[in-house]
């Protein structure tokens, strides 16, 4: 039985946004990055906590989750951003590039519909910045016919924190012990 997909955004998520006076937190490091479609002499400036590795990678070790990009980054969260961050190749979910000048235009976050087709009937742990009323509706719905949804919202401006990932752990230990029959391991310790 495959664990649930841990579907994780990039910005806002791992790159914060700046804050009114244009600073991004003190412990992001500034990248350029050259992203599909660009020209390497216009580069993407981004600022990166490289303390995000360790944190994911302590997750992903624990074999509870399926970790997939579920960002506008596409393919480049695999082969730009997952390296800055020592993250092995991750898959991603293949998302258009709408026309749209809003990330709400049918008043839920644009990708919706997209993971939820991609998804199925899969549990999943979604870490976004930008969900909406609407969003947690949707994944108490999915939850309610028996696909475990839990969607973690960071701080945009403060991005992933290491609470937002223990919470996805602990959810993710509940659900494997409701699959398995067994008790869910403590949160904070590896899954045997």
């Amino acid at each position: 039985m495959r664990p649930p997909y841990l579907l994780l955004d990039i910005d806002g998520v791992l790159i914060p946004f700046p804050d009114a006076e244009g600073s991004t937190p003190a412990n992001h490091a500034r990248h350029e990055v050259v992203p599909t479609g660009r020209s390497a002499d216009d580069p993407v400036t981004i600022w990166l906590n490289l303390a995000h590795g360790p944190m994911l990678m302590e997750v992903i070790r624990t074999g509870m989750v399926t970790p997939v990009w579920c960002t506008s980054w596409r393919q480049d969260a695999a082969t730009l951003i997952g390296p800055l961050l020592d993250l092995p190749p991750l898959p991603y979910v293949d998302l258009p590039r709408p026309k749209i000048t809003t990330s709400h235009p049918d008043g839920y976050l644009w990708k919706r519909d997209y993971v939820d087709a991609w998804l199925a009937d899969a549990p999943a742990v979604w870490i976004d910045d930008d969900f909406t009323d609407l969003d947690h509706s949707w994944a108490a719905e999915r939850t309610a016919r028996g696909a475990a949804t839990l969607l973690v919202q960071p701080d945009p401006r403060a991005g992933l924190q290491a609470e937002h990932l223990a919470e996805a752990r602990a959810w993710a230990g509940r659900l494997l012990a409701v699959r398995t029959g067994a008790p869910a391991a403590p949160s904070g310790t590896e899954a045997a």
